[in-house]
């Protein structure tokens, strides 16, 4: 049977600590997934649930983006895949008579996790102004409070319609069709908190902001390279996708401040072998410094110049721009101060020289560990040349592989959910739709909370996700969604969002990817775009939560039809009633969703068209691949400082909290905890278990606090440290953010350890 939800938040004061680990998944994975299933849908619903994930007639994960494989297995999900499905597919439920019991202020002073173990939303709610407690809401009256709310502004520009990586492509591109005929280009998305520096790089270097690999790469090649990534807890089913490589005869580089038990062995649970011994991954561990990767890269470009037929020569000069400046910008690159920017000894540094000249094909992972610093994109850029150097982009078994967090984060950005939409888009939105959309730039989610904080934002609508929790300075945002007008969430959860509110506020409960869609037309798929550029269909089978839901699209179309009214000659109702519809239209407005009907048909989707990957093709400016030559830039720390990197436990996905335990890391019974490195702490005075306070250091004087963290010893990289979000979010400052992208740098953050009150 499925339990109740806790009744009280956990007491979090003293977690415990044990050793890290040094191996992932395996028997301890098996059991903690099937433990923490039955807690939410009980035995027989997790059986019928699991099975149907990620297959092919199946729905798609809710949780990460990595792709699947052509030959699934029965059980093709991992341990924080089914958290994630069975925190959709729980059994317990948030109805009105919790609200009731419930008011606004109680449930601001709990925990992430608890919210988020109470269950489903099954009504639509609302909280008047001055109002103590929501209250249930017919659909109709919601969004007629809406609409009034947009009716009574200045202009479409003081509305903000955010959007989670969980959204189908059928609802983003209906969100911003809606959002764009309404008149505002304010669409922020959270690939302006994670991946928009990896966008920003690959758009200018490679000429398309996606990664170039496709699965089979990874199995092709020589030398993978994962640096700031930690694939056992954000991305488990990489692991399978790097031991098939390792058997194919790869060698694996890891680039990590941390060592992380997944990167050391992966106990693939799917084979006997796996079970009992595992495979040993990493070949080279880099322990780097917080932000030193762009001096790292940039070495070993210049080693590489150095080396005499290690530049694939012909390749750049059919397909590459920019060389001599590049070159000159690398043969300037300096040892000793490559060694201080990284932490590394010279030894291996040169190991990794020697195995990357060995590899005639080698890809390049990352995830935020690069992208959330001030100098991510030329960064980014950094690890293009380095792989343009030996022409590995456009062949089997080579490429960038970026890899995505959430499930459609990739899709929805396809889809047109952009603040800074191409003028080609614009103009084929406008010949198929025959309105004209703004072209002027909108709001990005840095700029939108600035917006909301100075009063020139009033309504802000999200399309899922949590974003008072997955916003920097936490402080800063939660008193700018304060001051709105109307805050609303299209959410199948409670989070603190929902508690932090505007002058008024609705929560709109919509279904999860594991429930059945049925319209007017019949039973609707949706499709979803992995990280790799793979496109196909997600089936939900579930009864719903409640018959009160309604969909995604069928929020849009409604809220469209209400807030457009009779001047719009789009047909909303249409594009509830029938998602092939919407899919068509897609066909017509974005390249390589032709016949994207027939394609979503075929078993395991399609894949849409990459021009570098598919053909050595550069869509830049310049036509080429553009070689790029930007100073060398790592974070300076005051003497007595850390730098900090916020970063998730085993037990939670983005801000979604399924528990207390970071198994790897040996965490148990507490999320406020900083991993310092010993001899860091020893000359700090903080011993083990004693408790800190964190305070982050910024140029505009402002103290930002996160008090009563206990302090581990790890092995993490010297004048480093680590701690988890969304509690550490409140130290990075909203200013804070990567050049050129506008990304929080939230992993490289200075901080000051105080005695805490709490010790």
């Amino acid at each position: 049977m499925a339990s109740k939800p806790p009744k009280g938040d956990p007491v979090q004061d003293a977690p415990q600590v044990a050793g890290a680990q040094h191996a992932a998944a395996g028997l301890p994975a098996i059991g903690h997934t099937l433990r923490m299933a039955q807690q939410q849908m009980g035995v027989r619903r997790t059986a019928l649930t699991l099975l149907r994930v990620n297959q092919k007639d199946g729905f798609d994960c809710p949780g990460c983006a990595w792709p699947e494989p052509d030959h699934r297995h029965k059980a093709e999900f991992c341990e924080n895949g089914a958290k994630a499905v069975a925190e959709e597919a729980t059994l317990r439920r948030v109805t009105p008579d919790f609200f009731a019991a419930h008011p606004v202020a109680d449930l601001a002073t709990r925990s992430g996790y608890w919210l988020g173990q109470q269950g489903r939303l099954t009504h639509p709610m609302y909280l008047a102004q001055d109002a103590e407690r929501y209250e249930p809401v017919s659909w109709e009256r919601a969004f007629g409070i809406i609409a009034e709310e947009i009716a009574a502004l200045g202009s479409p520009d003081e509305s903000v319609f955010y959007t989670s990586g969980r959204t189908s492509n059928e609802a983003a591109f209906l969100y911003q069709l809606f959002a764009r005929e309404l008149g505002t280009n304010n669409l922020p998305d959270c690939s302006n908190m994670c991946h928009e520096s990896s966008g920003s790089a690959l758009t200018e270097t490679i000429g398309i902001g996606k990664g170039s690999v496709l699965l089979e790469d990874l199995y092709k090649s020589d030398l993978i390279i994962v640096a700031g990534q930690n694939p056992g807890t954000n991305h488990p089913r990489m692991l399978s996708a790097l031991e098939k490589a390792k058997n194919n005869g790869a060698k694996i580089i890891t680039v990590n401040p941390l060592p992380e038990a997944g990167m050391e062995r992966f106990k693939n649970p799917q084979t006997a072998q796996g079970m009992l011994k595992g495979t040993a991954l990493t070949d080279l561990f880099l322990q780097i410094r917080l932000g030193g990767d762009q001096a790292l890269f940039r070495l070993l470009n210049k080693l590489i110049l150095e080396t005499e037929g290690a530049v694939d020569e012909e390749f750049v000069r059919e397909h590459t721009h920019g060389y001599e400046d590049f070159v000159e910008a690398a043969r300037a690159a300096d040892w000793d101060d490559t060694l201080r920017a990284t932490g590394l000894d010279r030894e291996p540094i040169e190991e990794a020289l020697r195995m990357v000249l060995a590899s005639k094909r080698t890809v390049v992972c990352w995830a935020m560990g690069l992208t959330q610093h001030k100098h991510s994109v030329p960064t980014i850029r950094e690890v293009v040349n380095f792989l343009l150097l030996r022409g590995n982009i456009g062949r089997p078994g080579a490429g960038v592989c970026p890899v995505r967090g959430h499930s459609n984060v990739q899709g929805d950005r396809t889809m047109g959910i952009f603040e800074r939409p191409a003028p080609a888009f614009l103009d084929a939105l406008e010949k198929e739709f025959g309105f004209a959309p703004p072209r002027h730039h909108g709001l990005d989610v840095v700029r939108a909370i600035r917006a909301l904080r100075d009063g020139e934002a009033k309504v802000f609508f999200a399309m899922g996700g949590n974003f008072v929790s997955a916003s920097p300075d936490t402080d800063v945002t939660e008193a700018a969604m304060r001051r709105a007008r109307l805050t609303v969430h299209v959410s199948t959860k409670l989070n603190r969002s929902h508690v932090v509110t505007g002058a008024r506020a609705l929560i709109l409960p919509t279904l999860g990817r594991t429930e059945r869609d049925l319209q007017g037309s019949g039973e609707q798929v949706v499709t979803v775009e992995d990280s790799m550029g793979m496109v196909h269909a997600s089936r939900g089978r579930l009864e719903p939560a409640s018959p009160q839901l309604l969909s995604e699209p069928a929020i849009v179309c409604r809220l469209a039809r209400r807030v457009l009214g009779d001047a719009s000659r789009t047909p909303w109702e249409e594009f509830e009633k029938d998602y092939a519809t919407v899919r068509d239209r897609i066909a017509r407005v974005i390249p390589g969703f032709e016949d994207f009907n027939a394609k979503i048909a075929r078993p395991g989707g399609f894949a849409l068209p990459h021009a570098p990957r598919d053909e050595r093709r550069f869509p830049t400016a310049t036509g080429k691949a553009n070689f790029t030559a930007a100073p060398v830039e790592y974070p300076a720390v005051p003497e007595g400082r850390l730098l900090l990197q916020t970063l998730r436990s085993h037990d939670q996905y983005n801000t979604t909290i399924y528990g207390l335990d970071d198994r790897y890391r040996g965490i148990k019974n507490g999320r406020r905890v900083v991993l310092v490195n010993p001899e860091d702490a020893a000359e700090l005075g903080f011993a083990e278990g004693t408790y800190a306070d964190l305070v982050s250091e910024w140029q505009d004087g402002v103290e930002r606090r996160a008090p009563g963290f206990r302090v581990v010893h790890y092995p993490t990289a010297r004048g480093c440290a680590a701690a988890y979000y969304p509690e550490t979010n409140v130290l990075v400052p909203l200013d804070a953010t990567a050049d050129t992208s506008n990304t929080p740098a939230s992993k490289s953050v200075v901080v000051r350890l105080e005695q805490s009150a709490v010790d």
